[in-house]
């Protein structure tokens, strides 16, 4: 049998554990990881920012070096090298099966922040992400031998796809090489005025609306989706909104234009760091304490052997979720009540997660004393830490909140809430859900973009049939939010049968990164004529 085996470059700005800010780190360090176990041959590129030394992966030296000219001024790089983690291959993680190069420029990204700081975006964005695009055209032409596909992840990288339809600066191997550009948030898009376009290094011809303007200004995620040979958001469904004036954040029409090669796939989850059955944030000693992660096991969790302490199976769930909401009672100071159903929430305290919604919702339970108990963990917007903060020291028995994130503690949520809540405005994937679906908590979403598509919702034909793993609030108001709620506790407090099967379709879900690699294989050989065979 053959297999199309492929040299794949990924670009991106996040890929765990080396930076993050969002989903985008999570997708470009487990994709590439994954692909890579698949036996293509993968790199990554990123910015050398600060935070990749705390990753606790050696980051190592390489002899490579090279220079850009940038608006009249000479800037150096060099590279760096790092094994990428995760790489799993016949049953055992194989770290150096794809490599991870780092540009590193001190000036542009030896900064506390990715993007920007406490006072907003730097102001010299435009000019630090357009010397990415530029130095990860050299880092490829100093680093691998041959290209077939060059996967582009959202604004800061979307200079290359461009880069490459127009032959800037004749590099060899975009003669062969195709580009892949995905747009993970269609609302962040890197604009800039119309000055700093010798930024990019290209001639003023290009200044026009079908490449590179954008209402008088530069659009970076305008010049991926234009000049890509395919475009792919991280949901069928998203894929279609982005094309609306609602939530086309300008560039609908364009999209519409290019929508024969834009295609929606789902992102997956590390489905072996969140596995309630081996998750180690989860386990408990004898004496009732958490026992501490140990050094990486994974080949050895997926030999089959009892459960740890506080680890819960499909099979075991409710007795493993106990456990957890009993720690989590404690943990966050909550009434030590077993049967009140606890509503969790993690993320980022933003206005594109509902998060005036949750509050008007969450203020109503609580003056109402009504019985359900609450555990938030997250950080964001400061008006939104303001008034959760002052709900949960007036209720201290009833909610619980941390302004801070923890993974430890996220999973720890996902494991003991009954339900968690996420009514997004709109949401381009999501991963949060997924979690929970996998951890046996069930979702109530907004029907919108990822959501929609990962999460059935519990109506009466969907339960008849089996199928339902959630909730959908079909409208983006409080009272709406509040009845879907209402309906999910209303089964919970009273068909516990249902709601069991409810729970165990969840967590028999597979959104693994084994699932979604295939499609974006089935992507890059079409997005590619020229591709190697050789057998498995």
């Amino acid at each position: 049998m053959k297999a199309t085996l492929l040299d794949i470059v990924f670009l991106s700005t996040e890929a765990v554990p080396f930076a993050k800010t969002g989903g985008l780190g999570d997708v470009c360090g487990a994709l590439p990881a994954t692909l890579a176990s698949r036996g293509h041959n993968v790199c990554l590129i990123m910015p050398a920012f600060a935070s990749i030394y705390a990753s606790g992966i050696p980051i190592r030296q390489t002899d490579l070096s090279f220079a850009v000219e940038i608006r009249g001024r000479i800037v150096g790089a060099r590279l760096l090298t790092a094994d990428l983690p995760g790489v799993v291959a016949d049953g055992q993680t194989r770290p150096g099966t794809a490599s991870v190069y780092f540009i590193d420029q001190p000036q542009f990204y030896d900064r506390p922040g990715l993007y920007g700081d406490a006072g907003g975006d730097y102001s010299d964005n435009c000019e630090r992400f357009a010397f990415f695009c530029r130095a990860a055209l050299l880092a490829i032409s100093r680093t691998q031998k041959h290209v077939d596909i060059v996967h582009c992840n959202d604004w800061q990288t979307g200079l290359v796809p461009a880069y490459m339809a127009l032959g800037f600066e004749s590099h060899p191997w975009m003669q062969h090489a195709r580009s892949v550009f995905t747009i993970h948030n269609l609302a962040y898009q890197g604009q800039f005025w119309h000055w700093d376009f010798p930024l990019t290094g290209l001639d003023w011809q290009h200044f026009n609306p079908q490449e590179l303007e954008f209402y008088g200004g530069i659009n970076f995620l305008k010049a991926g989706i234009q000049f890509a040979d395919r475009l792919t958001t991280v949901s069928p469904t998203y894929a279609e909104e982005i094309q609306t004036p609602l939530h086309g954040c300008g560039l609908d029409p364009l999209l519409r234009a290019r929508s024969e090669v834009l295609f929606g796939i789902t992102n997956g989850i590390d489905d072996t760091a969140w596995n309630p059955a081996t998750d180690r944030f989860l386990q408990l000693a004898q004496n009732g304490t958490a026992s501490p992660p140990t050094p990486d096991q994974e080949s050895a969790d997926r030999q089959p052997k009892p459960l740890a302490v506080g680890n819960y199976d499909v099979a075991t769930w409710q007795h493993g979720k106990a456990i957890q909401k009993r720690r989590l009672q404690e943990e966050f100071g909550l009434d030590l009540a077993s049967d009140v159903p606890l509503i969790g929430l993690v993320g980022r305290l933003a206005d594109q997660k509902g998060w005036d919604l949750i509050i008007e919702v969450l203020g109503r339970h609580l003056l109402e004393n009504r019985p359900v108990q609450w555990a938030i963990l997250g950080t964001g917007e400061k008006r939104y830490h303001v008034a959760l903060a002052e709900l949960a020291q007036q209720n201290p028995g009833q909610f619980g909140l941390r302004l801070a994130f923890s993974d430890a503690l996220a999973h720890r949520i996902e494991a003991a809430a009954d339900i968690f809540l996420m009514p997004s405005r709109y949401e381009p994937c999501g991963l949060n859900q997924l979690y929970s679906l996998r951890y046996g908590t069930v979702p109530v979403v907004t029907a919108t973009g990822g959501l929609v598509d990962t999460v059935v919702d519990a109506t009466p034909e969907n339960l008849i049939k089996g199928v339902a793993t959630g909730f959908h609030v079909s409208e983006f108001t409080a009272d709406q939010l509040d009845q879907v709620l209402g309906e999910a506790l209303r089964i919970r407090h009273h068909e516990k049968e249902t709601w069991g099967k409810i729970v165990e379709t969840g967590m028999r879900q597979d959104w693994s990164w084994r699932h979604v690699a295939s499609q974006y294989e089935k992507l890059y050989v079409d997005s590619s004529p020229l591709n190697r065979l050789a057998s498995n």
